[in-house]
């Protein structure tokens, strides 16, 4: 019976050009030429005598047997990679990839990872981090927690997190600059800056109304993590992302002279997995545990939003 199964690669082809709907695109995901997943396509079309997609002049369409043949293959080939991952596991381990951004894996991610897996013991957690972007569809990660606007090319996305942005400095720099009871004694502090951060010193202060601060003075780092940690050092005052310098404003490494003060980012952390992995038992496993994560996190840090997100949830 299993020879008149079509060659798996044809179906490879097929799989990737119908969920993109570009032949081009799905070379580029498979590593192969334009020409091979047209050949892949037009063997499989031979093979089941029927046309797959409609070429019109810029563009592919599925037809409707093509549509319907998609549904099939997509849940067919996603139980045999579910299934090739299970059996390649060792000792019953699941091996689960998160990619994160080094301020994130560093602030947030990494210190609360080991209740993942005392949770979930059957899953080998490995963190990467980095902030260059990765193609999940290289099989580089199983899922990536990115901080940015929520729209990533060929992926799913979840928004986890917002994020507000307020000063912060070290108790000990605090008091040596005379308490900073007032925005004016910012024009006396050292500036620290996260580089390409949009939500910076310069809106900040405009949002507070403090004119006779230069908001262009001070160091910069490429991670705002870098800044933070300058900060704890009593080097100056950085602009604290409220998810990324929450922990340690609660163990009293570093204090917000100016909490009410709240500018909004304009990004967020979203969490990123690629097309049809959803309802993967890995991805499931961690999007529920960082929900419970974050509803605590929100609880002890922002009561009054973590109040709204739960009435509105029930609403």
């Amino acid at each position: 019976m299993f020879d008149r199964v079509p060659p798996l690669q044809t179906l490879r082809a097929f799989e990737a050009t119908g969920r993109l709907l570009s032949m081009t695109l799905a070379a580029e995901e498979l590593h192969v030429t334009h020409g091979a997943v047209s050949r892949h396509i037009k063997t499989l079309e031979n093979y089941l005598g029927v046309t797959l997609f409609q070429r019109l002049t810029r563009r592919i369409v599925l037809t409707e047997a093509g549509a319907e043949f998609l549904l099939v293959v997509t849940r067919t080939l996603g139980e045999l990679t579910k299934e090739a991952e299970r059996l390649r596991g060792h000792d019953g381990a699941l091996r689960l990839k998160i990619n994160a951004s080094m301020s994130f894996a560093n602030k947030w991610l990494a210190p609360r990872l080991h209740r993942l897996k005392a949770r979930h013991p059957e899953l080998d957690v490995h963190l990467d981090v980095t902030d260059t972007y990765i193609d999940l569809n290289d099989r580089e990660a199983d899922v990536a927690i990115r901080y940015g606007s929520g729209r990533y090319p060929r992926v799913l996305a979840e928004r986890i997190l917002e994020e507000t942005i307020t000063p912060v400095c070290s108790p000990a720099y605090r008091t040596k600059m005379g308490g900073l009871s007032t925005l004016a004694s910012l024009a006396r502090c050292t500036l620290l800056h996260e580089d390409g951060m949009l939500a910076n010193w310069e809106q900040w202060l405009a949002l507070a109304g403090v004119r006779n601060v230069r908001s262009d003075r001070g160091s910069a780092y490429s991670y705002g993590s870098l800044a933070i940690e300058a900060a704890i050092r009593g080097e100056g005052v950085a602009l604290g992302r409220s998810v990324i310098v929450a922990d340690d404003i609660a163990a009293g490494r570093l204090v917000a002279p100016f909490p009410e003060i709240r500018l909004e980012a304009e990004r967020g952390h979203d969490l990123v997995y690629r097309i049809g992995s959803k309802d993967d038992p890995k991805v499931c496993a961690l999007r529920d545990w960082l929900a419970e994560e974050i509803r605590l996190f929100l609880a002890l840090t922002e009561p009054e939003r973590s109040r709204e997100t739960i009435e509105t949830k029930s609403s």
